[in-house]
Parts: C-alpha cells; sequence; structure tokens
C-alpha cells in the first residue's frame, strides 16, 4: 500500500480532524483515510447522471417564490 505525507496542516485543522475521528470512534489515521477513500470515490459522470436525473423528475414543474414566504415569516 501507498503512503503520503500532507504537510503544513493548519493545527485547527488537525484538531478539527482529531475530533471527528473521536466521535466515529476511529484514530486519526483511520479518520484521513475515509476521507481521502470518500473523496476518491467521487466520480464526475455519475455525478452528472444523478443531476440530470433529478433535473428530469422536476422539469415542468413551477415552484413559487420563496422571498415572499421569508419576508412573511420575518415579519411576525
Amino acid at each position: 500500500m501507498a503512503q503520503i505525507l500532507v504537510r503544513n496542516v493548519g493545527k485547527a485543522v488537525v484538531e478539527r480532524l482529531k475530533r471527528r475521528a473521536r466521535r466515529g470512534g476511529r484514530s486519526l489515521e483511520s479518520e484521513v483515510r475515509a476521507i481521502l477513500e470518500e473523496a476518491a470515490r467521487v466520480d464526475p459522470a455519475g455525478a452528472r447522471e444523478l443531476v440530470d436525473r433529478i433535473r428530469a423528475q422536476f422539469r415542468g414543474r413551477r415552484f413559487s417564490d420563496s422571498a415572499e414566504l421569508i419576508r412573511e415569516d420575518r415579519d411576525r
């Protein structure tokens, strides 16, 4: 298996990763590995197909302008 060394990672980033790892019951190394594996799984062609399917589901539908509803809610 290959190894990767990442330099100059900010202290705050490392701390957030450590907290995330603890919440998931993993080590920092395991958490970073999981993040990298997930990022490498993204398939741009597959993502495009998903977007096209979702757009097709909503094609032709009209949606109200939510700005009016938000204004009404804020004015209460």
